[in-house]
């Protein structure tokens, strides 16, 4: 119970001789998913069943997912499984598992565990590649790393260790293999390759060495389908990654970048080359034509002021037909499998411009252009639709040749009015990616006239009020949906009624009014008649009543009947107001003095959850005291917004001695 004190009020009334009043936002389809994985250590690709492979060596696992990036299986009980490498007819995916001194071959077509290879105890194996009709690893720990291999066609394969006698390594050296040629290559600061022909079970050196410039900081390297070319991610200076003849290891031509070292390279069945880097605020993935030093398309991924999403070191592979490029990323965002379609294309750009405005049922003309590096092939040709509301799905308008210069045009008599789409569809080629782009057109409709009544209305709480949509005339649509908006955030905007109207042209709802409430007609239009919404709005009061207790009778003075009490009596008055979260009541006293009501300062008070706000009103001590008081709703004041303000009635008070 809240207390009012009285005598606060008349102190403030008369404390002074005279009583003062007071004043009142291209077409391509790259997407990224998520990978349940905790590290990353390789990549492989089966194009067979069209399947990627991602190694998790914290989480001792392989994760498998499909070209779109979907998990579809998981590999689990691989202790710190690192390097991956699919054999040449996709039929298993060969993981080195230093945790469990093996290799250990994962079936493609079931991307399950079907057969583990043992190394030797302690042999921790770290990097694997299928060459020359065996499985190469690197085995040991630092500071010494050697070549083992096996031939997974015997039933119970030997494992040859030391296939390089008085040769190691301080970390295990990157192996790559293309038909019987193998490369070994050395991460770092001093960084090598070496390159084996591995036809026959014995390795026997070509060549090894490094190309001046590009010995420094190597993180990862590609060996081309054919086995002629090295794609070396290297420290060169500027920034580039380098080209290397396989033959003699030396440098061919570089692949330019602009922000760091690049740490992953990749190279596509085409010679396409792609390149990332570690550059969290800058262009993520190079792509480079075969020849070509500039790129000719390029990724960047999740600015931000934190950085970027960082695409992993040896994070790229390609899909053996080339279209499609595999890209791991963590960092800021990850970790993510980015799956870039049609990175070995020249990207596309496609234009449509039609007028912004034009009238239904004449003629109109609409242009575009295609735009690309590569000039498009004679007899290129767009698709074109149109997407009205007549047409919601699109309707096919024919193809259009496509010019020298990539221009395209059409002309079309739009049949509805509305927002009309013009979208033109590029298909690609073999060395364009598809593309596609649109324009809209505000075509005329006939205006429509849409009423609502009610707008402005106060009504009691509770009452039950018809609203009356009336439509006029219109082509063909004839329905009308009627929504109910009411104040407040808790309650969301609703659909009444969606129906046709009758023959009058009217649909009516009732609406119960227990808030201020928006209610709006809305008719979408035709073909040929235009949109149009009406739009009420209509308040609802509270309810809202005083009880009184502790007086000692009722009793009437002049016309007005009051409450009687004795002047150290303390009113209890009890407010009832319809409850709102946060809601309160305006306590509102004035004293009766010399034939005029003079206002004391209001206060307010909180209803309880069940809408109720007990006030006791402190005595004034003395008799011949007349006083009124009523409870309020302030629209704004009271807490909220929901509802119109409402007055209670006046309760009247008398003390007496």
């Amino acid at each position: 119970m809240r207390t009012r004190t009285v005598s606060t009020a008349l102190a403030v009334l008369f404390s002074s001789t005279a009583l003062a009043v007071g004043t009142t936002g291209s077409a391509m389809a790259d997407s990224a998913k998520a990978l349940p994985i905790s590290s990353y250590g390789d990549m492989a690709v089966d194009g067979v069943h069209k399947r990627v492979y991602i190694s998790d060596p914290s989480g001792n696992k392989v994760v498998v997912t499909d070209y779109a990036g979907k998990v579809v299986a998981t590999v689990p009980n691989l202790p710190g499984v690192q390097d991956l490498a699919i054999a040449p007819d996709s039929r298993s995916v060969y993981a080195a598992v230093p945790g469990s001194d093996a290799v250990v071959a994962i079936e493609t077509a079931t991307s399950t565990a079907a057969a583990r290879y043992g190394t030797g105890e302690n042999t921790r194996p770290q990097t694997v590649a299928v060459a020359g009709g065996r499985v190469w690893f690197m085995y040991g720990d630092q500071p010494s790393h050697h070549l083992g291999s096996f031939d997974p066609a015997q039933g119970r394969p030997e494992v040859a260790l030391d296939q390089l006698p008085g040769i190691g390594w301080y970390d295990a050296p990157e192996l790559e293999s293309a038909g019987n040629t193998l490369v070994l290559g050395v991460h770092g600061t001093w960084s090598g390759l070496a390159v084996y022909d591995v036809s026959t079970s014995t390795p026997v050196l070509r060549k090894q060495g490094m190309p001046s410039g590009a010995a420094n900081y190597m993180n990862d390297f590609a060996l081309s389908a054919d086995g002629k070319k090295i794609v070396a991610a290297s420290g060169e200076s500027p920034y580039a990654a380098t080209a290397i003849n396989t033959d003699d290891l030396t440098r061919t031509g570089g692949y330019r970048v602009e922000a760091g070292n690049p740490d992953s390279a990749a190279i596509a069945p085409d010679g396409t080359v792609a390149v990332s880097l570690y550059a969290p605020y800058d262009k993520d993935i190079y792509v480079f034509k075969p020849g070509a030093t500039a790129p000719y398309r390029t990724y960047m991924y999740a600015q931000g002021t934190a950085g970027g999403d960082i695409i992993s070191s040896r994070g790229l592979a390609w899909a053996p037909d080339g279209t499609k490029l595999f890209a791991v990323s963590g960092g800021y965002g990850g970790p993510f499998l980015r799956v870039l379609d049609d990175a070995t294309r020249f990207p596309v750009k496609a234009t449509v411009s039609a007028p912004a405005k034009a009238a239904r049922a004449k003629k109109l003309n609409v242009t575009g252009k295609l735009t690309s590096d590569k000039s498009f092939p004679a007899g290129s040709k767009v698709t074109v639709t149109r997407t009205d509301i007549g047409s919601p799905k699109g309707k096919w308008l024919g193809t259009k040749t496509v010019g020298s210069s990539g221009a395209f045009s059409f002309s079309d008599t739009p049949p509805a009015g509305g927002n009309v789409t013009y979208t033109a569809r590029y298909a690609g080629d073999a060395t364009h990616a598809p593309a596609s782009g649109k324009d809209t057109v505000a075509v005329s409709r006939t205006a429509t006239s849409l009423s609502l009544n009610g707008n402005g209305a106060l009504y009691s709480y509770g009452a039950d009020v018809s609203f009356t949509a009336h439509l006029g005339k219109t082509y063909k649509n004839r329905t009308v949906e009627i929504w109910a908006d009411p104040f407040g955030a808790d309650k969301p905007k609703k659909l009444l009624k969606k129906g046709k109207v009758n023959s009058k042209g009217n649909l009516s709802v009732t609406v119960d009014m227990t808030r201020d409430t928006t209610v709006t007609a809305v008719y979408a239009g035709d073909a040929r008649s235009g949109s149009k919404t009406a739009k009420s709005t209509a308040y609802a009061k509270v309810k809202v009543s005083t009880s009184v207790s502790k007086h000692y009778k009722t009793g009437k003075i002049g016309s007005t009947t009051y409450y009687w009490f004795h002047k150290n009596t303390d009113p209890v008055l009890t407010t009832s107001m319809t409850y709102y979260k946060g809601r309160q009541q305006r306590f509102g006293i004035q004293v009766y003095y010399q034939g005029r009501w003079y206002d004391a300062d209001p206060e307010y008070f909180a209803l309880g959850s069940n809408g109720k706000s007990v006030v006791r009103l402190e005595a004034p001590g003395q008799s011949g005291i007349r006083a009124r008081m009523r409870s309020s709703y302030i629209n704004g004041s009271s807490g909220d917004s929901v509802n119109s303000t409402t007055h209670g009635a006046w309760k009247y008070l008398y003390f007496t001695k």
